[in-house]
């Protein structure tokens, strides 16, 4: 330091330490109290729950951007936006919330159904794992996880995951449904068939395993059995593309990809 320098800082120290003690001893003001974020009450999240994508999607990111630590708000949004088709914004927001709650079996489950979702089943494997960690009698990250196992081609690993959900929910319509259309992208469609049909006799089916056995049936070349199980669920302009599809698909193996299919768990 040269002796300017020191000559300053010198100066500086005499000023700070001969600052009037009233100074120093004035009282300072309170900060002021800054407000915790109002969260919406348990009912209003109850009734979001029952609104479109759309108002979900705005209503649980209203939530997250008040508390980006509430955990039910950030799964809540991933939600919306994957059911809005966001995947990429599905990932991101499930991702922000697990910073604060990295162990969360909600927010792990929407992290890995938006990857699967977006078709990168490869980053869902972890998600799905340590959510299948957390809770080992929940089907739900097992049949996730032989979906992102398909995804990331891994078949044997596929195959298991799938066989644990179903063993762990013979009751559920989803782990059914979700192996069956592992049957099919290899081509058994006859065996895929047979596991949708035991899923469409469950009380848990939804009109997406419905239209997965219309899709397996018409690819076998049934299409007027198809196009009645189709009916009952869909209006006539979407069985008309549908039918239109396997009228060009019939004999393709594995085309059931371009159909719209129930892959993963609620």
């Amino acid at each position: 330091m040269c002796r300017n320098q020191a000559l300053v800082a010198t100066l500086l120290t005499a000023l700070l330490a001969s600052a009037p003690a009233a100074a120093a001893d004035a009282p300072k003001p309170a900060p002021a109290a800054v407000a915790a974020p109002v969260k919406a009450s348990p009912q209003q999240r109850t009734e979001a729950r029952r609104l479109d994508p759309l108002a979900q999607a705005a209503f649980w990111g209203a939530e997250f951007e008040r508390d980006p630590a509430d955990a039910e708000a950030g799964a809540g949004l991933a939600k919306a936006l994957r059911n809005l088709g966001r995947n990429d914004e599905a990932a991101e927001a499930a991702t922000k919330a697990l910073v604060a709650h990295p162990e969360n079996e909600d927010l792990l489950l929407e992290l890995a159904r938006a990857h699967i979702a977006r078709g990168q089943g490869f980053y869902a494997i972890d998600p799905a794992r340590k959510a299948a960690s957390l809770n080992p009698r929940d089907w739900r990250p097992l049949t996730l996880l032989g979906v992102a196992y398909e995804q990331a081609q891994r078949d044997d690993e596929a195959d298991a995951a799938h066989r644990q959900a179903m063993a762990l929910a013979p009751n559920e319509a989803t782990p059914l449904a979700n192996y069956a259309m592992h049957l099919a992208a290899k081509g058994d469609l006859a065996g895929a068939e047979a596991q949708l049909r035991r899923a469409v006799a469950l009380p848990s089916a939804g009109i997406q395993v419905r239209q997965n056995l219309a899709l397996v049936v018409g690819l076998q070349g049934r299409l007027p059995e198809a196009e009645k199980l189709a009916r009952a669920d869909l209006p006539p302009e979407l069985v008309d593309n549908n039918l239109a599809y396997l009228r060009a698909a019939t004999g393709q193996a594995g085309a059931n990809r371009t159909w719209d299919s129930v892959r993963g768990g609620r």
